[in-house]
């Protein structure tokens, strides 16, 4: 067997240090671009871990370590980015988004950003912003209504979903379609908490908001199944918003002894409704993110949560559009990318 490439090799290779090489694969702040470029080609070339899933592509998805497009036609070179949100600086999307407009403006691609709003949603119309005769192909974000994004599959147009609506009963998009994972590290996070004993153990979150946060809400049930242990639907609370957060927990008699929540700022909003009730994290309830936005870092306490690799989405992300851009007829693809559980304040025991 091959020996697993870890980054203290690429930095070994590089004659760099293993927090710069992280720094580059993690897409942080402080680091030149030229220094990030080459750390990602020397992965890509090592077969380092996050880059898997070139290994299972075709030929043609395989470029360099730039995830190179084709280049851009003229007066046909926009990536449109639509959105039902503002995609600011805490969402996850947001450092990915800034790594993959880096990839292709390199062959002539601007990436213009289009607001769908609840009455585009209600007539089933585009942003008046978006002129289709400009755009190569589409990035979906925040886009989580069904009838919609067909709507948007339907327009000829190469078209990749970063998440997607939650398939509750079997349905999914005609269209390419990118995740980060979602269950590994939900499973390994409940059975590190069953471990030291935790097993009274609860979810937070809408989980019919996105096929993420159902994945996670089912990867929590299904640890717990698999462990033999029950779950309390009374502690599986469907919100992602103070007020409702807070109600919902008013009525409890007993608390759980850990809330797993479906990402940062749901957990974020169940830190301050447990704080307005009187109660202390971790002393009276512990509490889990995913994301590991900044956010999870600045609060008290620092938050245990899922780190989610977007320099690596928003290469695939290049990597998938450009399969789509030159093959039309593939069938269509999902792909996950790795995730990592960050053990935090939040779920140790004073």
């Amino acid at each position: 067997m091959a020996k697993r490439v870890t980054i203290q090799d690429i930095a070994d290779e590089l004659g760099l240090s293993r927090n710069t090489v992280s720094k580059a694969l993690n897409n942080s702040d402080g680091l030149a671009e030229a220094t990030r470029q080459r750390i990602i080609q020397k992965a890509a070339e090592m077969g380092y871990k996050q880059f898997a899933l070139l290994e299972a592509l075709p030929p043609f998805m395989q470029g360099d370590a730039a995830g190179s497009l084709p280049a851009a036609r003229p007066g046909k070179n926009e990536i449109a980015l639509l959105s039902t949100v503002y995609l600011a600086t805490p969402h996850f999307s947001s450092l990915m988004l800034d790594a993959f407009h880096n990839q292709i403006s390199k062959f002539g691609y601007n990436l213009n950003t289009h607001r769908v709003t609840e009455e585009n949603i209600e007539n089933q119309t585009l942003p008046r912003t978006l002129d289709l005769e400009r755009v190569a192909a589409i990035l979906c974000i925040e886009m989580f209504d069904l009838g919609y994004d067909e709507m948007v599959c339907g327009l000829g147009i190469p078209t990749l979903f970063v998440d997607g609506p939650a398939r509750l009963h079997g349905e999914n998009l005609p269209s390419d379609q990118l995740y980060m994972e979602n269950t590994t590290q939900i499973m390994r996070l409940v059975n590190e908490m069953l471990s030291r004993g935790i097993e009274r153990i609860g979810f937070i979150g809408e989980w019919e908001h996105c096929q993420s946060f159902f994945e996670r809400y089912a990867a929590f049930r299904l640890a717990m199944l698999t462990a033999g242990k029950p779950v309390s639907q009374r502690w599986c609370i469907h919100e992602n918003h103070v007020a409702g957060i807070a109600a919902s927990l008013s009525v409890l008699n007993e608390l759980p002894e850990l809330f797993v929540c479906a990402n940062d700022f749901v957990a974020l909003d169940a830190l301050q409704a447990l704080r307005s009730m009187g109660l202390d994290v971790p002393r009276d309830v512990l509490l889990a993110g995913f994301d590991d936005s900044a956010e999870s870092r600045r609060c008290m306490p620092q938050l245990t949560t899922i780190h989610i690799h977007t320099q690596i989405m928003a290469y695939t992300a290049v990597q998938m559009l450009r399969a789509r851009i030159e093959e039309p007829d593939l069938e269509y693809r999902q792909a996950y990318t790795e995730t990592e559980l960050i053990l935090r304040a939040s779920t140790e025991r004073p």
